[in-house]
């Protein structure tokens, strides 16, 4: 048996002096490493063409340098640690090594130089490609460019303090194993501009869903406005996070453990196909219940619908789309579960599994929790059972039986979007970072107050371009997309007027702005043509950021509007080689008012690069509109480029 004799005291002080050291010894060599952030990282892609910025961590006054082409670049860090080395302009290329030694060493590899740029905004930025999927088959299954990259900034905010360096990512270039990640609009404005001159590309994808403008705004821009600024303020306090954390939770959870409770249809389990349904009341789908005779309740509605399959589907794998649901949905075939979404935006695209279809009759059922506002299946959306290449059409008559009614849960505090929360976690980091420009696809969440955009907007990109150390940094963004239902009448519209606040914005110098007002969906805040929005905003890049100023990048901008003799001349910039009707009729979307409030449907006619405009309702017209809606689905003005015109409102000059 084997045993040790105890340590004598001047052996065991010895020890405890060794283990001690040993404990306290890593933090002392941690302090002695150099360290770099996030960004500069394997495969990273540095701004061509310009000084570039090499930073880091390090222990106070420690020596650094930089061994990159045979050249060695030297720095010391300063008392706290902090160390920069600035490498000269270098052209396109790589990819290459750099070696950075200080008391250790850290090799990066496989970098380039190329043109970087930021992509920000929100959902429509965020939007992947895996969730334009079915649009774009072919670019997820043969994408392969090693030298278009993206790095994927974590979605945090710090509502305190501008972070150093970010919590998180890494640099992933375009493969079949990335591409699902990449922001599909940041895909595509890379890949034209590859196409147009053959430099490394580089995406910093810094976007969050539902974010407004001034999430996106530092401390230091928000002071220009009271309101959000003392709604910073009142974040900074973790205690108020926390309770209005735990009373949204709380009530969200005290809402669910009620309607589970109450639910009838899963304690009678609905989901199962042998049940009666005989007397289950009847609906169209797509529609809302809303508009029929259960009228406009909340809660939770379970919907069925039979169906018979021939008997090659027996056991086969197929795969079922039913659209968009409002709000929250559990999906089962033949009593199966086959999937579930938990909010109303994404599209239901469920995979029904081997073994789940049978020969004869089969059963889908549609659990459906709709919150608040109405619920049901979002018209003009694909609801299909599909088997290889055979497809069943599940529109039509659906039978439905509530299951519980409950009053509207209320709108949750979504604390990340929260003012200068963003900016702090997921731009300020980039501030030693060149890029070559920032796209910016936002807006959608300011639409309930547009009269302060523009000024918001416009104080946000000047306020990156200080922290970024670039006062003339391009700054492309793109007009919100139609959406929602059209309407007959010209009137109000806050996205039409957030529309303005962005055409305005344009006053800024090196700014451009994509014009989506032809790829929204009436249906869908998240419209799947990310393609034109990307390629529009590239055309933006090459005007503004690459020097091509002949090329036509824009559609028609309203410059002015007179009065000459009794109509309205508008006249334009970014005419092209010329005005046209889209589609070939005559030119629709334009209206006219006599006091500025009320408009009237005016009749418009494209003369020469001008377009003339009347109503016979209005006798002095002080304004004329084009295009101002939530959804003008048959605004027709184009140039021959096939560009749109952007939507606008001027005042009439006399």
């Amino acid at each position: 048996m084997n045993f040790k004799l105890p340590l004598k005291p001047n052996a065991m002080r010895r020890s405890m002096f060794w283990l001690i050291a040993l404990l306290i010894f890593p933090a002392f060599t941690g302090l002695a490493q150099i360290k770099l952030p996030r960004l500069v990282s394997d495969g990273m892609i540095l701004q061509r063409d310009t000084e570039v910025n090499l930073w880091g961590l390090a222990s106070p006054n420690e020596p650094v340098s930089l061994n990159f082409q045979n050249k060695i670049y030297e720095t010391s860090a300063n008392a706290d640690g902090e160390w920069r080395i600035k490498l000269p302009a270098q052209p396109a290329g790589g990819p290459f090594e750099m070696s950075f030694t200080g008391k250790n060493k850290i090799i990066i590899k496989d970098v380039l130089f190329g043109d970087l740029w930021i992509a920000s905004g929100q959902s429509n930025m965020e939007l992947t490609m895996d969730r334009v999927r079915d649009v774009y088959p072919e670019e997820l299954r043969s994408a392969q460019n090693p030298v278009i990259r993206q790095f994927l900034v974590p979605d945090v905010y710090n509502f305190k303090n501008q972070e150093k360096d970010l919590q998180g990512g890494d640099w992933k270039e375009v493969n079949p194993d990335n591409i699902a990640d990449f922001s599909a609009v940041g895909y595509f404005f890379a890949k034209e501009l590859y196409e147009q001159y053959q430099v490394p590309v580089g995406l910093i994808n810094a976007a969050l869903g539902g974010s407004p403008v001034e999430a996106w705004m530092s401390e230091d821009a928000l002071k220009k406005f009271p309101e959000p600024y003392a709604e910073l303020q009142k974040f900074k306090n973790d205690s108020v996070i926390k309770q209005i954390e735990m009373n949204d939770q709380n009530r969200i959870n005290k809402w669910y453990g009620e309607l589970i409770q109450k639910d009838k249809g899963s304690k009678g389990n609905w989901k199962d196909p042998k049940i009666d349904d005989y007397n289950w009341k009847s609906m169209q789908v797509p529609g809302y219940w809303a508009d029929g005779e259960l009228g406009n309740v909340n809660g939770v509605v379970w919907f069925r619908k039979d169906i018979d399959l021939p008997e090659d589907y027996k056991d086969a794998e197929a795969s079922l789309w039913v659209g968009r649901l409002v709000d929250r949905d559990s999906v089962f075939v033949n009593g199966s579960f086959v999937g579930t979404t938990g909010y109303q935006y994404p599209p239901r695209k469920y995979r029904v599994g081997e073994g789940i279809l049978k020969f004869g009759k089969n059963t889908i059922v549609v659990q459906l929790i709709n919150e608040s506002g109405r619920g049901g299946f979002v018209g003009d959306k694909e609801y299909f059972l599909a088997v290889e290449n055979d497809t069943i059409n599940l529109e039509g008559a659906w039978k439905y039986k509530l299951g519980a009614e409950m009053p509207p849960i209320g709108s949750q505090t979504f604390i990340r979007w929260k003012p200068a929360g963003l900016f702090n976690s997921m731009i300020a980091p980039l501030k030693n970072y060149p890029v070559k420009g920032v796209i910016w696809f936002q807006g959608e969440s300011n639409t309930a107050n547009p009269e302060v955009y523009a000024d918001r907007f416009g104080e946000m990109i000047l306020d990156w371009r200080k922290h970024l150390n670039q006062p003339d940094l391009p700054f492309l963004y793109v007009q919100l997309a139609n959406f929602m239902e059209s309407k007959k009448e010209p009137g109000n519209s806050n996205w039409a007027a957030l529309r303005q606040a962005q055409l305005e914005t344009l006053a800024l110098p090196n700014t451009g702005m994509a014009v989506a007002i032809d790829l929204g969906e009436w249906n869908d805040i998240h419209p799947l043509n990310k393609k034109d929005v990307g390629e529009r905003l590239a055309l933006q890049a090459r005007r503004i950021a690459y020097g091509e100023d002949s090329l036509t990048a824009s559609g028609p901008v309203a410059r002015s509007a007179r009065m000459e003799k009794e109509k309205i001349i508008i006249e334009f910039d970014h005419t092209g080689t010329g005005l046209v009707s889209e589609d070939g009729n005559f030119l629709k979307q334009f209206s006219v008012s006599g006091d500025g409030k009320t408009f009237h449907w005016a009749t418009a006619e494209i003369k020469g690069n001008t377009v003339t405009v009347k109503s016979d309702k209005v006798r002095t017209p002080v304004a004329v509109r084009y295009a101002w809606a939530d959804n003008p689905d048959d605004a027709n003005l184009y140039n021959k480029e096939g560009l749109p015109a952007t939507p606008f409102e001027l005042k009439i000059k006399k």
